[in-house]
């Protein structure tokens, strides 16, 4: 008997950011998510789901440093 195979759930979560001027979430699906410095902001993501923490010294540049590749199931849940 073969089970029927479960979608992954969908999360709330959250991430505040304390230490960089302006981070960017970048997600799978290719959305991304900016959180400024001394702000948080809640997400849905996918379980299962890597999601990068990009910090943006320089808004006018592309270049960004990657700070940590996350998974969705490791960030804060959102308080309800």
């Amino acid at each position: 008997m073969n089970s029927p195979i479960q979608p992954p759930r969908k999360l709330r979560k959250q991430y505040v950011n304390n230490t960089h001027p302006l981070i960017v979430l970048k997600f799978e699906d290719g959305h991304e998510i900016k959180v400024y410095q001394n702000t948080g902001k809640v997400f849905d993501a996918w379980a299962g789901e890597t999601v990068k923490i990009m910090a943006v010294f320089d808004p006018t540049s592309s270049d960004w440093e990657l700070v940590e590749a996350r998974k969705a199931d490791a960030f804060e849940n959102a308080a309800e």
